[in-house]
């Protein structure tokens, strides 16, 4: 596994550092708003677990908190109406997919319609 940040922002979130406004809470998931959102609505989901990545996650997580993960996500997206119209759910991962922050983490983003991924060529 990759040495894990215990510093990084989420981090500090989940010890209580830095207040976040929470949308959905279990014993092993943190889903909230981010706070400078992409989108008129951009929640964060994180695991709790100190995982880098997603493979680091999908290798190293229990099945319980990867079942309990899964689930927040698609609570959130339920509970938000996301399905209605449609949303994008991103995890960034490394340098070169765009990683900030050192903690696995989603994106969900909807609210309005959100155009292309990448500038097209």
């Amino acid at each position: 596994m990759t040495s894990y940040d215990t510093n990084n922002i989420f981090a500090k979130i989940l010890r209580g550092e830095i207040p976040s406004k929470t949308v959905k809470e279990t014993h092993s998931t943190l889903a909230f708003h981010d706070a400078f959102p992409k989108a008129p609505i951009h929640i964060l989901v994180i695991p709790k677990g100190s995982y880098v990545n997603m493979a680091e996650f999908l290798n190293h997580a229990r099945d319980e908190e990867i079942v309990d993960f899964w689930s927040t996500v698609q609570g959130v997206i339920e509970e938000l109406k996301l399905q209605e119209t449609g949303f994008r759910m991103i995890s960034n991962n490394g340098t070169n997919g765009g990683q900030e922050v050192p903690h696995f983490h989603i994106h969900l983003c909807g609210g309005e319609k959100l155009g292309p991924m990448l500038p097209k060529a």
